[in-house]
């Protein structure tokens, strides 16, 4: 029994120590985005829509764009967590009902409210994207 418990011992401490290194892998990924940044801006990539104009008054004619789709990515990205924590208190909910009909019945409907909910609004999110992409042209 003790050989399994040092085994078990020895072996997670070779899977963390692996965890360990592969953390530190983060710097060149950093580098890697950097270089990626420095390549864009020598050729000139999306700088109407991050270095002011001429008279450095205003911004390129893409920028009011790029605002907007930087918003609407963060409450999507709201919406999301949002949907994942109404999905996992439902299920948690579900689970602990311990037989109760009525909160097996809430949670069934909090999860079948919350599918409809994304759905509506990736729904409307496609929708959006696709008309300004038809008006801009």
């Amino acid at each position: 029994m003790k050989k399994k418990i040092i085994f078990i011992l020895v072996l997670c401490i070779l899977v963390l120590s692996g965890m360990i290194t592969a953390a530190g892998a983060q710097d060149t990924a950093s580098t890697t985005i950097d270089g990626l940044n420095q390549t864009a801006n020598s050729v000139g990539a999306f700088k109407a829509q991050t270095v002011p104009a001429s008279d450095s008054s205003s911004y390129g004619t893409n920028f009011l764009a790029t605002k907007v789709g930087q918003i609407i990515g963060l409450v999507l990205s709201f919406v999301g967590v949002l949907f994942l924590g109404l999905m996992i208190y439902a299920g948690i909910s579900w689970m602990t009902a311990s037989g109760n009909e009525q909160t097996v019945a809430n949670a069934k409907n909090m999860i079948i409210n919350a599918a409809i909910g994304i759905i509506i609004v990736f729904a409307a999110y496609a929708i959006t994207a696709f008309l300004g992409t038809e008006l801009l042209k």
